[in-house]
């Protein structure tokens, strides 16, 4: 007789959760000054699209550009991306 599949793929489930202790699930909110840079990029990039409707307006744009540009700038010099990682 051929084997039947349970319908549960191998690794997922509760057993995994359990091997790896409570812990491995928790979730990680970040620190305050990645939300901010995060928060800054996104205002930019929303000043960026609303520049181009209806027509491009390109003085708006490049203020966007330049807003993105910063909360860039806030999450390279917090090491958001090295120290917030799981």
């Amino acid at each position: 007789m051929a084997e039947q599949a349970t319908g549960t793929v191998e690794g997922t489930g509760t057993a995994g959760a359990l091997a790896h202790g409570s812990s491995h699930l928790e979730h990680n909110p970040g620190r305050p000054i990645s939300w901010v840079g995060t928060i800054v990029v996104i205002i930019g990039f929303t000043i960026g699209g609303i520049a181009f409707v209806p027509k491009p307006d390109w003085l708006i744009f490049w203020i966007g550009t330049g807003v993105a540009i910063i909360g860039c700038l806030v999450l390279l010099f917090s090491k958001a991306m090295s120290t917030d990682w799981y």
